[in-house]
Formats: structure tokens, C-alpha cells, sequence
């Protein structure tokens, strides 16, 4: 069961859309605002009263460490100021009415690549289940493995959905159509030529005669056929009009009616929804993992839809997702009477999970990410794109993608082989979805986020799957940053590089959090202390801005349960080692591969994983008991400094025992 709230889509309020401040903003600011203060005042008083200068190889790094978290704090704190909560009526309520006929076509792109074939049709079922008409929907199945089962699978699958209600009422409607044109057409010629007959007859009279004529029946015919040349200059057909000629408007007519039912001929034939797409791979030549597979699709002509919903393999989507996000797309303008499309290039919308057991042993819930702190970024036009569950506009991706791969061809000719895998999407990290947002952004398109969960996927169940993907989001973070840095990227406002950025700083945090817990471990066994005192001028400075650090983040997390938000800060500390390893592999200049996250659970136990965090784990526990040995014996000085690392040393231990616990957690027996 989700725990990710949902927008409140009732139509009470004027308008289409309308936004506000998340609540307790303001006590939210009052907070932040103090505990910006209390802990600039620790690190004043740490910085010229607290520093041990007898060993300062460790009083040194404590203090950088600090000021490390110092300035994530505070970035992240200015992150959350401005917290939007988004309401949108749905596509088919809006005011004045968005007539059906002029929805935009949508292509869904369900990207996989060796996914077992009965995950992708779940999600491809429910794709063709959304609520949208028919005629303007394409569902595509990206399969990147190029598997004969995924073809047989989508084979089928177009064929079942060809036969179902909802395509066959629609088969014969447009087979309606086309009979209801093909009937206008043959009366038409069965008219042709007493028409003509007519005409001829008039254009023998002579001028003067015919205006002087009291003939009832010339006149009658005369005036008829100005009238069939006046039913044909209205706008549409003024042009074939220009003649003055029965027999031009009846050509010009016939032509029209000849093109309508060649176009109603073709949605006839172009009805099947569900199509399968498997890129060809040449060898020598970079495929660019999903940013390839997305873009092939983009850019191969084989789809069409002015927006593009992206789903990962697993994330099956609700039937309403369409109409309750389209919505942020158009602007009614006043002054000519319709629906406009503004400069919203995407809408990124919450992930979740359906399998999450209980306790999330593997802290895959993102309420914190996939709220507050979207929700922060959305005030400030930097919502993150996260690569599924998202809906794009087409002509953004394009027009960006053509522009940065302009840059590369200029930079290297060769890439023209690569046109139609590195325009679009971004392949210039692992993580494509951050960077293109990026692109978007620095190009002058704008981002909503909209907090409704409209599609749920499957988490990694097992502790080696876990750890792929977050390195994996981790790297690539880090590629971004060296390849694209957001402090320098032109065309970004001061708010969304600070966004970025600071996603991109908290990923350097393992070095500080080694520091963190080796610290008690040090002391415990050696007596040395980084904190010249740990008296009360030390009490006074640091439980303070502490107290008031952990009151600002309860905050800001409000609504999310306390076990999440525990969960959430186990995981960002427990990390360190994979945290690091991203950041060595990154700059150490090693090729970094993009890695699917596996589906299925791998079984097993992977102690073999967490073996940094066991260390730590056991010296911390060896640590206690040889200073509750120390004191059974009467040999402890300075038992209070003791009891405050004690209490350090215990906080760690929790903190580190979520992954250690994660690598021997086992399925129950009944699942």
C-alpha cells in the first residue's frame, strides 16, 4: 500500500489550475532561518575555540566534515522554500470546455531491454487501459534487447487489443465515415452532369437578354448556381472557388472529398495502438544504453505524438494519467477563443512501489524526494525529470536535442552516426533523466511537478540489485557534474543551479561520513579527541543547533511517517562506500557502463556487500565494550567525554544497521 499522498482532483476552484505554498512553509522558514544561525554559531566557536592542534591529522578533517554538512544543510534548507502544491483540473473538465477533437496525439514509450516479457505486457495492458481516445494514442514497446519473445509478446498483444470493444467501436466509426464521404461523393457525380448541363445553358444566353429575363426558371437557375458557388467560399474552400465555375467547384470538391476518405482510410489502417520497436546495433558505434533506446524512437520516424509519457519496463500507469496531466501543457488565451500550448517541456510525476515489504528493509520509498523536495524544486521551475512516469513534449526534446547534437558534430564529424541516439534525451551520463531536465531548463523550457500518483513499478527486492541502481544514479550524478556543471551552464537562473547543484554536492557525503563514525572508534581505543573540550561551552554550542537541525527536518518532512523519514536517513549514511566508489570511479577517468536494474529478486545473502559497514559496525561494538570494561575496573577517565561518544558510537550503529540488516533479509516463506 502506497503512502505517497494524492492530489486532491476535485474541481472546486476557478480556473483550470491553481497553486499554493505547502503547508507549514512558514514555520518551515522560521526554523530553517534559526537553525542557519545556531549552526554558523557552532562552527564559528568550533573554528576558533574547540580545535585539538595536537592531532590535527583528525581535528582537521572533523571540522571540514562539518562544514561539509554545514553547507549541504543550508542548501538544503533554501531548497525547501518554496514548496508548491499543484491542483489541475482533469483534460476532459477543463473551463471553457478543450474539445475532444483537439487533444494532442500522445506516444507512451515503455523502455526495456532484458526484462522478462510477461513484466512488460502487465505494463503494456495497462497503457492501452488509459483513458484517452483511441485515435490519438500509440503505445510503443522499446525493447533494446531485440528479444524474439518481447516481439511475439507485442505481436500478440496488438492483435488482442485490435479485437477489443474499444477498437472496434472505433473501426466502425471511422468505417462510418468513410461510407457517409463515399455516399456525398457518388451523389455528387450522379449530379455532375445536370449541373454542368445547367451552367452551359445559362452561359449561352446572352448578357443582355438574361438581365432583362422574366423567366421564373432562369432565374431559378441562375440563382442556384450562385448558390453552390457561395456554399464554396468559405475559408476552407476558397481557393477552388476562385474560378467562378460550377464545373471547378464540383473538381475542387470531388478532389476533397477523395482526400478526406484517403485520410479516414488511413486511421483505419493505422488503428492498431500497440507497436514494437527494437533499434538496430552497429557494431563500432555507441548505443548510448536507454538515452539510445528513447531517442531511436524519437528520431527514427516511426512515431509521431506531439507528447511522449516514458515508462520503465515495470511502472504500470493508472487509466486517468493522461487527462490529469495534459492539462499543465495548454493556457486558454481570451483573445482568440481557444486553448494555446505554452512552455512547459515536461511533468514529472511520484514514483512508487507495489512490492515494497513490510519495513522497506531496502529504503526504496522516496515520499521525501517524490514530495517535499520536488515540491521545492517545482518553486523554483527545476522539477527533476526521473525518467519515468513523466509526460514530454516533443518538440522540446527535439529542438534541444538537434542543438547539443549540433555542438558534438561540430566538435567531432564522426557523430553523424550517431544522430538519431544522441539527440533528445540526453546521453551524456548514466543518468540521462537529470541531464536532459538540465537542457530543458538551460534552454528556457519550463518543468512542473504534479504530486498524484499516477503509476506504481517494482522495486529491487534483494540488497545487490539495491546497490546497482543507486551507484548507478550516483555515477552518473557525479558525470553530470564534471561534464555539464551547473554553476557554469549558461542559460540556468541562480535557483535551478542551485538545485542541481546540490543534488550533485550530497554525493561527495561518504567522505564526510567515515569521518563521522570512525571518530568514537578512535577515541574508544586510543583517547584521542578531535574537540579540544567536551564541556559545557561544547554543550551549549552543539545541542542546540542540533535540537534545532532535527526540528527543522521533522518539518520539513511533515506528513511523511517518522519510520521513512528514520529509514531515508539510514540509508544516506549507511551508503558511504558506494558513495565513494562513485565519486573515485568518476574522476579516476574509468569507463562507466550503464546497468539495467534487474526485475526478478536475485537471491541470496550479500554480507560480502556490506563488508566497510561490518567493520565499522564490529569496531564500534568492540569499541563500548572495552570502555564499559575500562570502567567496570575503575580505570576510565573522563567518563562524561566517554558517555558522549558512547551515545555517538550507539546513533552509528543504528544508522549502519539498516544495510547490514538489508544484506540477510529474506522473502517470507507465504510471498
Amino acid at each position: 500500500m502506497t503512502s505517497i499522498s494524492v492530489v486532491d482532483n476535485t474541481s472546486n476552484f476557478s480556473g483550470n489550475s491553481r497553486s499554493s505554498l505547502k503547508k507549514r512553509t512558514l514555520l518551515f522558514r522560521y526554523l530553517a532561518e534559526i537553525n542557519l544561525i545556531f549552526g554558523a554559531w557552532y562552527l564559528h566557536w568550533r573554528i576558533t575555540h574547540s580545535i585539538n592542534f595536537d592531532v590535527l591529522w583528525l581535528s582537521i578533517p572533523l571540522l571540514i566534515a562539518e562544514i561539509y554538512s554545514y553547507v549541504g544543510g543550508m542548501m538544503f534548507v533554501i531548497g525547501l522554500w518554496r514548496p508548491l502544491v499543484r491542483q489541475i483540473k482533469s483534460l476532459d473538465q477543463m473551463s471553457p470546455p478543450f474539445p475532444t477533437s483537439n487533444w494532442p496525439t500522445v506516444d507512451i514509450f515503455i523502455a526495456c531491454y532484458n526484462e522478462p516479457p510477461e513484466i512488460v505486457e502487465q505494463t503494456a495492458r495497462a497503457a492501452l487501459r488509459i483513458d484517452y481516445p483511441p485515435n490519438k494514442l500509440r503505445v510503443y514497446i522499446l525493447d533494446d534487447g531485440n528479444s524474439p519473445e518481447m516481439r511475439a509478446m507485442s505481436e500478440k498483444l496488438g492483435i488482442e487489443d485490435l479485437q477489443s470493444p474499444l477498437l472496434q467501436q472505433e473501426a466502425r466509426r471511422i468505417e462510418a465515415e468513410i461510407s457517409a464521404l463515399m455516399k456525398r461523393s457518388h451523389e455528387l457525380e450522379n449530379l455532375k452532369p445536370t449541373l454542368l448541363d445547367v451552367e452551359e445553358f445559362l452561359e449561352k444566353l446572352p448578357p443582355d437578354k438574361f438581365k432583362n429575363s422574366e423567366d421564373t426558371s432562369t432565374k431559378f437557375l441562375q440563382s442556384l448556381r450562385q448558390f453552390i458557388l457561395w456554399l464554396n467560399l468559405n475559408p476552407q474552400n476558397i481557393d477552388r472557388a476562385s474560378g467562378d465555375s460550377i464545373h471547378q467547384s464540383l473538381i475542387a470538391e470531388n478532389k476533397l472529398l477523395e482526400e478526406a476518405i484517403h485520410q479516414k482510410s488511413l486511421e483505419l489502417v493505422e488503428l492498431a495502438r500497440l507497436r514494437y520497436i527494437a533499434r538496430p546495433k552497429k557494431p563500432g558505434v555507441a548505443h548510448h544504453a536507454k538515452a539510445g533506446n528513447l531517442n531511436y524512437a524519437i528520431f527514427s520516424g516511426e512515431t509521431s505524438g506531439e507528447f511522449i509519457l516514458t515508462l520503465d519496463a515495470d511502472h504500470i500507469p493508472k487509466p486517468r494519467f493522461l487527462k490529469r496531466v495534459l492539462p499543465y501543457f495548454y493556457n486558454y488565451n481570451l483573445f482568440i477563443g481557444k486553448y494555446e500550448q505554452n512552455q512547459i517541456a515536461f511533468v514529472q510525476t511520484p514514483q512508487d512501489f507495489y512490492n515494497i515489504p513490510p519495513g522497506d528493509p531496502f529504503g526504496h520509498r522516496a515520499n521525501l524526494f517524490y514530495g517535499p523536495l520536488q515540491q521545492g524544486k517545482d518553486g523554483m521551475n527545476a522539477a527533476f525529470y526521473t525518467g519515468t512516469n513523466a509526460v514530454l513534449r516533443r518538440e522540446a526534446l527535439i529542438s534541444v536535442g538537434l542543438q547539443y547534437f549540433s555542438d558534438e558534430y561540430t566538435k567531432d564529424e564522426k557523430r553523424l552516426d550517431e544522430f538519431q541516439l544522441i539527440g533528445g534525451v540526453s546521453s551524456n551520463s548514466i543518468t540521462e533523466d537529470m541531464n536532459t531536465a538540465m537542457r530543458l531548463h538551460s534552454a528556457g523550457w519550463k518543468s512542473v511537478y504534479h504530486h498524484e500518483l499516477l503509476a506504481e513499478g517494482l522495486a529491487p527486492d534483494d540488497l545487490s540489485s539495491t546497490l546497482k541502481q543507486r551507484l548507478r544514479w550516483a555515477q552518473g550524478t557525479i558525470q553530470v557534474l564534471v561534464r555539464e556543471n551547473p554553476l557554469t551552464k549558461s542559460g540556468l537562473s541562480f535557483w535551478q543551479r542551485l538545485q542541481y547543484f546540490k543534488t550533485m554536492y550530497s554525493y561527495f557525503s561518504g567522505f564526510a561520513t567515515i569521518i563521522f563514525i570512525c571518530c568514537p572508534i578512535i577515541y574508544f581505543f586510543t583517547g584521542i579527541i578531535p574537540v579540544k573540550t567536551y564541556g559545557n561551552d561544547f554543550a551549549l554550542h552543539f545541542f542546540p543547533a542540533f535540537i534545532i537541525n532535527r526540528l527543522t527536518f521533522i518539518t520539513a518532512g511533515w506528513g511523511i511517517p517518522a519510520r521513512e523519514i528514520w529509514r531515508s536517513e539510514q540509508f544516506a549514511i549507511a551508503l558511504f562506500p558506494l558513495l565513494i566508489q562513485a565519486v573515485w570511479s568518476v574522476f579516476s577517468g574509468r569507463q562507466i557502463k550503464f546497468q539495467v536494474t534487474p526485475k526478478q529478486r536475485q537471491s541470496g545473502i550479500y554480507i560480502q556487500l556490506v563488508w566497510p559497514q561490518l567493520l565499522i559496525f564490529t569496531l564500534t561494538i568492540l569499541g563500548i565494550i572495552w570502555t564499559l570494561y575500562r570502567f567496570a575496573i575503575g580505570s576510565l577517565n573522563e567518563p562524561w567525554v566517554h558517555l558522549l561518544n558512547g551515545a555517538w558510537a550507539i546513533y552509528n550503529l543504528l544508522l549502519l544497521w539498516s544495510i547490514i540488516r538489508a544484506a540477510f533479509w529474506q522473502p517470507p516463506q507465504d510471498i
